[in-house]
């Protein structure tokens, strides 16, 4: 059996969508469990009408919800050790369950994770990865957010923890990654990317298949499975290509409700367009992860409806189902195995900072 921790409370709506996807989910897959957390006089009128799903649950009461415009300090002063999202993150650490799963605040969110669970022993900082589709597929790209600003070492992290992801979640055995940069060619970029390329080249690891540096409209082409870069690059990447949808389904929608013969032709086309909008839908992919963690933490997108909130619990299912966590714990073993001088470096380059 799989076990997954649920913050109800999270999101938008709270137990109105995260109570009917995790029904979905539970008739899809009979193996798993859930621990939900929550605030009881709103959680437990929605698990009655699912008779089905309290048979899989176990349900605890919390009086405290983290609410969506609390800061990061705020929700760690008032939430540590009683709230339903601390709950649901202290499950994992426990080993009470396997996998957390919230659409609460995200900043409250990844510091109750890393204050819980603590990042892996040679990963300075995590990253949020995301499930990009592409022309090919899907790819995952990270960071999305977690870490503005990166250094070599903590790019080749970031391409560790998506390889890692990437095989768990896509079944490949050998991703191919690349580094966001301004330019293909080995001359661009800033020196911390050049670096980091430079390192990745030699590692020749064999979980990963280094393809080099990639530009911005590689993603969406899907030139490789994993796209590295730093936050700042690749939350702005997220949201243009968010806002980008949301334009396209615009002037869609406008131009098919323009004219009559447009209105006819969109009834005969109506299987084409009905599949583009299925291939655009952020719910289909959604779920931000939070990798380097000790733990698997699966943070759904606040707004999504409960077929995204659906969507996110079945990707933390898959990282659990295809041991996620050790997959890249051996990957990071065998890379400071191999390149023992990194660990080195990162640790002296620590030892400037902390003088400067």
């Amino acid at each position: 059996m799989i076990r997954i921790s649920i913050d109800a409370m999270g999101g938008d709506h709270g137990p109105n969508v995260v109570i009917p996807a995790l029904m979905t989910v539970a008739v899809r897959r009979p193996d798993i469990r859930f621990i939900i957390y929550g605030r009881e006089e709103m959680v437990r009128p929605e698990l009655a009408k699912f008779p089905k799903l309290a048979e899989v649950s176990e349900f605890h009461h919390c009086e405290i919800a983290v609410r969506m415009d609390d800061k990061p300090s705020q929700a760690l002063r008032h939430g540590r050790w009683k709230s339903s999202m601390w709950k649901a993150v202290e499950a994992v650490k426990s080993g009470t369950a396997q996998a957390c799963i919230s659409a609460g605040n995200t900043g409250a969110l990844m510091a109750m994770s890393k204050f819980c669970l603590r990042t892996m022993a040679t990963i300075d900082r995590p990253a949020i990865a995301a499930i990009w589709p592409t022309m090919r597929g899907e790819s995952v790209v990270l960071d999305v957010g977690a870490t503005i600003g990166a250094d070599a070492h903590q790019l080749i992290d970031f391409a560790i923890l998506g390889t890692g992801m990437a095989r768990s979640v896509f079944g490949i055995d050998r991703p191919k990654v690349g580094l966001l940069n301004v330019g293909v060619e080995e001359i661009k970029g800033q020196e911390e990317v050049k670096e980091a390329g430079r390192m990745l080249r030699e590692a020749n690891m064999a979980s990963m298949n280094y393809h080099g540096f990639v530009e911005g409209d590689d993603i969406g082409k899907g030139t490789v499975d994993v796209v590295v870069t730093e936050g700042f690059a690749g939350n702005i990447a997220l949201k243009t290509a968010e806002g980008t949808v949301r334009q396209i389904s615009g002037y869609l929608r406008a131009a098919m409700n323009r004219t009559l013969m447009a209105r006819i032709g969109y009834v005969f086309a109506k299987g084409a367009f009905d599949r583009l909008r299925e291939k655009l839908d952020p719910g289909r992919s959604n779920g931000g992860v939070f990798l380097g963690l000790n733990g698997i933490v699966v943070k759904s997108h606040g707004g999504a409806d409960s077929d995204g909130f659906a969507a996110a619990i079945e990707l933390g299912y898959d990282m659990v189902r295809n041991n996620l966590i050790d997959r890249i714990e051996a990957d990071l073993d065998l890379f400071h195995a191999r390149n023992p001088h990194a660990q080195a470096n990162r640790k002296a380059d620590a030892a400037v900072d902390a003088k400067e």
